[in-house]
């Protein structure tokens, strides 16, 4: 049997943690001299609110080798191989922090670690694919196999209500010639080869702009892997949730519609107000 293990930066709703059996390990967040552990102690609302006060960006950080080892350990010790899906090696060190500990366990062989080049439910998205194989018996090599097949197909793109946040964490190129907030930019940020870049620029009350962003995603939607489609947020409107779920909807097009709220890294990063619809390209 294979256990799926992701870092917490999938940004997967507990619901689905659970359904599927995914081990989670947390990233770190820091806000000034205080470390929290992504999804405990601290909530995105409360780092938007640190933010503010204090007109900083929180930092974030892989895992403690420690942390990661615990996990791990626990999976292998139940009998169990592991495939395990981290961020994007361009941001994050948490890949290669998962293969130490693999080392250090004497594991190797049985632990496969996919660097996503992916973020957010872009990883999810692969997260869940793995743990519908691993539910049907499927190997770590065959899971692994697939997955790297898997990563090209993956489309996340999100549009941000504010650039404060892309632009005082620097990890987004291109966003720091648009950061003049009297132009009221909304960017859509995609991500490819692992990397953030920004793409179309909307101007506008966010409740348009998101709808014109799905507007646009339609066609290749239309065209998607019909299985799933996440629209994942940090912190949206109800209003404009329910408005991208219905457009979504209406499309007749998809099997599950999963909505899930961005955790307290991905939340650190982008700020309030990000929405973004994630899926599968068709083959």
């Amino acid at each position: 049997m294979v256990t799926i293990i992701a870092d917490s930066t999938c940004d997967l709703s507990p619901e689905l943690i659970k359904r599927y059996g995914v081990e989670i390990i947390p990233l770190q967040i820091l806000l000034g001299d205080d470390a929290f552990e992504d999804g405990a102690g601290v909530t995105p609302d409360e780092i938007y609110r640190w933010a503010d006060a204090n007109s900083a960006t929180p930092k974030t950080a892989a895992p403690s080798l420690e942390t990661v080892a615990t996990v791990m350990g626990r999976v292998l010790e139940s009998g169990n191989d592991a495939v395990c899906l981290t961020i994007s090696e361009s941001m994050s060190t948490c890949a290669n922090v998962l293969r130490l500990a693999a080392r250090e366990l004497g594991a190797e062989n049985r632990v496969k670690v996919i660097n996503s080049e992916n973020l957010s439910t872009g990883i999810g998205l692969m997260v869940l694919s793995a743990a519908e194989m691993a539910q049907k018996g499927a190997s770590a090599q065959e899971i692994a196999d697939h997955l790297e097949s898997l990563k090209p197909r993956i489309r996340a793109s999100f549009v941000v209500d504010t650039l404060t946040y892309l632009h005082r964490g620097g990890r987004c190129s291109g966003v720091a010639a648009m950061a003049g907030g009297l132009l009221r930019l909304h960017p859509m940020i995609s991500v490819s080869g692992g990397k953030m870049s920004p793409g179309k620029k909307y101007r506008g009350k966010m409740k348009r702009v998101i709808g014109e962003y799905v507007e646009e995603l339609t066609p290749a939607l239309e065209k998607a892997d019909a299985h799933r489609v996440f629209i994942t947020h940090s912190g949206c409107e109800e209003s404009i949730i329910a408005a991208v779920k219905d457009m979504v909807s209406s499309m007749g097009h998809f099997e599950e519609i999963c909505i899930t709220r961005a955790g307290g890294v991905i939340s650190s990063h982008c700020g309030p107000g990000t929405l973004g619809v994630l899926f599968v390209a068709g083959e």
